[in-house]
């Protein structure tokens, strides 16, 4: 019989390219503007490594492999995994990759998967529910780690989208500079040479798949929110840099879209939300650099 237990699962680093590899949904169907929360949104002061479903549902095992922890009635602190995971399920799928169903409803785990190890794609693994941390929703937390690359997955490269995407708003651009200054591009247009860390509006469940920042037309940094990776033991994303928490989410109200050099005279900053569709929306600014 598989022992449950508590157990820290490592978060790794690194990106990787998944051209080949998919998994089926893990619980019934949803169409993609429906989610409680995209990954790589700011939830507990981290970047979040989960998609989060926003329905009840039976959740299902996303493809064929084994079941490596089963994770109940646990409160310790489980490091990258940002929130309590409550009742949980983890499949490891070969080539490095696994899954983790979590916030299921307490007593709905299949008390067989504790005496088999291998698993079908489709298989039951329980019923979505609030056992864990999700602010009193019945919903899925899903997560995918890739430890061949060394990263934490966005699922979404890895699922079958069906319908609409949430729309992406860029809201307002402020620029901070290296004092921590922040200027509002909507009442402010003349600015001093230096570099500045460029924010939008954040939104609240979506979170673009891709961000671009340019300057006269050239792009000088695209964050991309495919995989998550550690620095110094906090969850980032990639851009030019490895950016944590508190550089993507200074407050609730920003993120990061990049960072800017801007030289003395006219300057065109171009800023880009890309969804996971590859459609895009871009605002300008012509800036006056002294």
């Amino acid at each position: 019989m598989k022992k449950r237990f508590y157990i820290a699962v490592p978060f790794f680093l690194c990106a990787a390219t998944f051209t080949a590899s998919s998994f089926d949904w893990p619980q019934q169907e949803t169409e993609s503007d429906s989610f409680y929360s995209y990954f790589g949104q700011l939830r507990g002061g981290t970047i979040s490594s989960s998609l989060i479903f926003k329905n009840n549902s039976d959740v299902k095992a996303s493809d064929s492999g084994t079941v490596t922890v089963i994770l109940s009635d646990h409160g310790d602190d489980f490091g990258w995994f940002e929130s309590s995971l409550g009742n949980s399920v983890i499949i490891s799928h070969g080539d490095g990759l696994s899954t983790v169903y979590s916030n299921l409803d307490d007593g709905s785990v299949p008390r067989q998967l504790e005496d088999r190890n291998e698993v079908k794609g489709g298989d039951f693994l329980g019923t979505s529910g609030n056992s864990g941390w999700q602010d009193g929703q019945s919903c899925l937390e899903f997560k995918v780690f890739d430890s061949k690359n060394s990263s934490a997955v966005n699922p979404r490269i890895l699922m079958p989208r069906i319908g609409k995407e949430l729309p992406l708003s860029i809201g307002t651009i402020t620029l901070v500079d290296k004092n921590g200054t922040a200027h509002n591009l909507l009442i402010e247009r003349r600015l001093p040479a230096g570099t500045y860390s460029v924010y939008r509006t954040r939104q609240n469940v979506a979170v673009p798949y891709k961000t671009i920042v340019a300057v006269n037309g050239a792009t000088v940094e695209s964050i991309c929110y495919d995989v998550l990776k550690e620095s110094d033991g906090r969850l980032c994303v990639q851009g030019n840099s490895r950016y944590p928490a508190a550089e993507v989410y200074p407050d609730k109200n920003r993120q990061l879209a990049g960072k800017a050099e801007l030289n003395k005279g006219t300057n065109t900053l171009s800023v880009t939300v890309v969804n996971i569709l590859n459609t895009a929306s871009t605002v300008s600014y012509k800036l006056d650099i002294y």
